[in-house]
């Protein structure tokens, strides 16, 4: 049996950035070359066996069914003796059904826990044994560029891979989310979903959340993925397991889904019922500024938006909609209270 377990934790290539495009070929000229090892540092514990399967069904009224859909399926990491999985939050978000089956084993039900949009962190609980044992997390912040890692969904070595850190970075996505040091590695690994980032020596470091075309931003970089660190987890577990979402005040939300576009922020979709439709903004129109701030980028945006205090405030935001100017008060809602969910707590 193969392991991809035993190096240092901190044992570097070279530079990524002096890789540019071929950085792809080296990575899988890379796990080529170090993968076959023998399995005694895992035959205590593998942990790619705590990489499970998540499934969920999804009404067809959730808010989130439209992009999403209703059937989703991807991977979650045990981490507690209890049956307590880690994943990706939109696998499981407005589910009405859960299920997990551990590699190799059957499908058993699963209760659902908590979700956190700000990491995008979801938990559920398996109500059955899954018969594996449990991973131990990590600390994502001693992760840095040119590390090794491996990524890996559920079923084992042969959905596992080698990969390279290649940048610490921020990410912006259009769903009101913003991680301030996202990990992006290569080369990607397909079923990202809910996959699991661990270090050499097997600790928990991330969970797969997205695939992105070009790491580097600019054209010439390799295709990779981008998993959350697991030290986003530590500080809001407690209040997950207690209430099924973090304590702290809720961040305004008003339903703009933005995309840079020329040096500018377009609205590319208004969400349904939200309080930016009540408000008029239209698909088409172009952000100008936050609170008489001006905003080009959807980090800034967000980070405006979200300085101005806890959901229920008042949003002043300057559009361009075709020549004329607009100034627009929107009334911010709570994002959780939008989505349609069937909370456990």
């Amino acid at each position: 049996m193969q392991s991809f377990f035993g190096r240092s934790s901190h044992q570097k290539a070279a530079s990524p950035r002096l890789f540019g495009r071929s950085v792809l070929v080296f990575c899988l000229v890379l796990a080529c070359s170090i993968a076959p090892r023998t399995a005694k540092a895992a035959e205590a514990f593998d942990p790619l066996q705590s990489v499970v399967r998540v499934m969920s069904s999804v009404p067809l009224n959730a808010r989130t069914a439209p992009i999403l859909g209703t059937e989703r399926s991807g991977s979650g990491i045990l981490i507690g003796d209890d049956g307590l999985i880690l994943t990706i939050g939109y696998l499981i978000l407005e589910a009405s059904a859960l299920r997990v089956a551990a590699p190799g084993g059957e499908p058993v039900p699963a209760e659902f826990v908590a979700y956190d949009h700000a990491s995008g962190f979801g938990l559920l609980k398996a109500q059955q044994p899954l018969g594996v044992k449990a991973a131990k997390l990590g600390k994502s912040a001693r992760l840095a560029e040119a590390d090794y890692v491996v990524a890996a969904a559920t079923g084992g070595n042969d959905h596992a891979t080698m990969a390279l850190v290649l940048s610490r970075r921020p990410f912006a996505g259009a769903w009101d989310y913003l991680l301030e040091s996202g990990i992006f590695t290569t080369p990607p690994l397909r079923a990202h979903q809910g996959a699991g980032l661990f270090s050499q020596d097997g600790k928990l470091l991330g969970v797969g959340s997205l695939v992105i075309r070009d790491l580097i931003g600019d054209g010439s970089g390799p295709p990779g993925n981008l998993f959350v660190p697991i030290d986003l987890l530590k500080p809001i577990l407690s209040d997950l397991l207690a209430f099924g979402r973090s304590s702290e005040p809720a961040r305004p939300w008003i339903g703009v889904y933005p995309v840079e576009v020329d040096g500018v922020l377009v609205v590319n979709r208004v969400a349904a019922d939200s309080p930016a439709e009540a408000a008029g903004v239209r698909r088409g129109d172009v952000m100008l500024g936050v609170a008489e701030r001006p905003v080009r980028e959807m980090d800034r945006f967000f980070r405006l938006l979200w300085g101005l205090g806890a959901a229920g405030v008042e949003v002043p935001l300057k559009i361009l909609r075709g020549e004329n100017v607009i100034n627009i008060v929107i009334e911010s809602g709570d994002r959780m209270k939008w989505l349609r969910m069937k909370p456990s707590y």
